[in-house]
């Protein structure tokens, strides 16, 4: 089913258009990530999708109706969360609750929930002046949540913390997922192939590649090979670049990546070329472009 619609969404600032009528949707029950580099418009579009931003033209759908506030049903965690430091954990989980329309005494008891689920729970009563920024960022997770939205979006979640923080969050964010809808943006493309199921990579404003990761990837997946030589042979490299079954090739150092577009002929080839002329590998194996490969590809065009 599906959950939430952008239609033609702009935003300018001035004479600066920072998204260009974009146009996706997200189905109920599915982990989106979108993808860009800074600058692309990852911010913005979270922003107006969670209500912070109005659009400058377009309109959004939520559950097949058009809605003007989504706030009601979103859970927003910017990439910079903001805290009263004086605040307990739990004084600020009660206090966001009420802001959202809960009771008291239901704030109190979703605050306690939330504590335990992001493991917080021995650390309730602290002053958040004194988290960790792993904690931080787990107690911002359970501040979008709770008010128990349709949607939860997260802008870069992970981008501020050391290894074992973002372990922890990314940890929590498979857990949420089986229960919330999920869209979060970041430029760490293994987070995405982690624990996505759809992916939107964004440039320049506007969405230049989206679908299911196996789809995407199935679609945009071109055989590569990869060499390594003892020496320097970037003579030859640069002979080859003009073979029809050739797309690309990249040079670092002693090491070569070449993208083909036919894999038969391709390394029959070059095999061939590489004996008749005895260059000297060290390493000659057969591999397929990832998403990483993919998203350069989009950010170079």
């Amino acid at each position: 089913m599906e959950l939430l619609k952008a239609n033609d969404l702009v935003k300018r600032f001035g004479k600066m258009t920072a998204v260009n009528g974009i146009n996706f949707h997200i189905e109920e029950g599915r982990c989106v990530s979108l993808l860009g580099p800074n600058g692309a418009g990852k911010t913005t579009t979270l922003k107006m999708l969670s209500g912070l931003l109005q659009p400058t033209s377009g309109s959004m759908e939520f559950n097949g109706e058009k809605a003007k506030d989504l706030r009601p049903f979103i859970g927003y965690l910017p990439q910079y969360p903001a805290f009263y430091n004086w605040m307990s954990g739990k004084e600020f989980l009660v206090f966001t609750g009420q802001l959202a329309k809960l009771s008291r005494k239901e704030a109190e008891k979703r605050s306690e929930e939330l504590l335990e689920r992001v493991g917080l729970t021995n650390a309730k009563k602290r002053s958040i002046g004194g988290y960790s920024g792993g904690m931080r960022q787990r107690l911002g997770l359970a501040q979008a949540l709770i008010h128990r939205p349709k949607l939860l979006i997260l802008d870069e979640p992970v981008s501020a913390l050391d290894p074992l923080g973002r372990r922890e969050v990314l940890d929590m964010m498979r857990e949420i997922k089986q229960e919330t809808t999920i869209l979060f943006s970041t430029h760490v493309l293994h987070d995405a192939e982690e624990i996505s199921d759809d992916i939107l990579i964004m440039h320049d404003g506007e969405i230049a590649i989206s679908g299911s990761i196996g789809t995407v990837i199935n679609k945009y997946q071109q055989p590569i090979l990869q060499i390594e030589f003892e020496s320097q042979v970037d003579d030859w490299l640069k002979t080859i670049e003009s073979y029809s079954f050739i797309s690309e090739v990249t040079i670092e150092g002693h090491k070569a990546s070449i993208v083909l577009n036919d894999i038969v002929n391709g390394k029959q080839t070059l095999l061939k070329e590489i004996v008749d002329r005895k260059l000297p590998v060290r390493k000659f194996e057969i591999a397929q472009t990832t998403l990483e490969d993919l998203f350069m590809k989009v950010v170079k065009a």
